[in-house]
């Protein structure tokens, strides 16, 4: 087993008054040679967005990228004709394909928003724009990993443009579980959104992060109350 982790408080920082960001890996102005990716798992923003604020229109290409919402309420429109919002339980994913243009802002007026920006390498590129999102069923993630992305059009959550799959779960202290992966040829990102807990005997706190290559299984301990979000993906493309 191969291990990389990165502390919460070593993670890139922009604050630029409407938009408080932290990135996982290299992001805009936040560059780090040994942060570049873990796989195909190229950006791990964790996003806090000022009230009535956003961003405004601009383009992808040839990226898969998936919002987790944590908290408030996000606007989401793009050049495809979707107008939606994504709340706290919903689970957005955009194949960028050939380019989309889409804008995200805050949709209320006194709350800031919360959430997670997510970009995935393909596994194929220029794919006409797509554009999905689902709700979780309550009490889904309670003591358990919910899954909410993979490969198939047909299995639980979205379905990317890759070999990955990414699973949510609110456990309670003392809660114990395994995830046995997909696929052994690849790896697997944790984040923990909120608590303690160890994967594989290493010791996680809140945003924390943890790589994980060359293991078929992971096996979770929940220290506290605590909140998880698992990315399974390729480590190469």
């Amino acid at each position: 087993m191969h291990t990389t982790i990165h502390k919460a408080d070593t993670r890139g920082h922009a604050n630029h008054g409407w938009l408080n960001s932290y990135h996982t890996f290299s992001f805009a102005n936040y560059h780090d040679l040994e942060r570049m990716n873990f796989g195909v798992l190229r950006v791990l923003n964790d996003d806090q967005v000022a009230a009535g604020m956003g961003f405004n229109t601009h383009t992808h290409k040839n990226m898969e990228i998936i919002s987790i919402p944590l908290e408030g309420d996000l606007e989401h429109k793009d050049d495809m004709g979707n107008t939606t919002i994504i709340r706290q339980g919903d689970i957005q994913a955009m194949s960028a394909g050939t380019g989309i243009q889409h804008s995200e802002k805050n949709k209320s007026r006194d709350q800031q928003v919360k959430f997670l920006q997510i970009w995935v390498l393909p596994n194929k590129v220029n794919v006409s724009p797509r554009y999905d999102q689902i709700s979780l069923k309550p009490d889904s993630l309670k003591n358990n990993l919910q899954q909410i992305v993979s490969p198939h059009a047909d299995d639980d959550g979205i379905w990317i443009h890759q070999n990955a799959w990414f699973h949510l779960g609110d456990f309670d202290k003392g809660q114990k579980t395994t995830y046995q992966l997909k696929d052994p040829a690849n790896g697997v990102y944790i984040f923990l959104l909120e608590g303690k807990c160890t994967a594989n005997g290493i010791a996680l706190d809140k945003r924390d992060g943890l790589g994980i290559e060359e293991a078929e299984r992971i096996d979770l301990s929940y220290l506290e109350n605590s909140k998880i979000l698992l990315m399974e993906v390729p480590m190469a493309n």
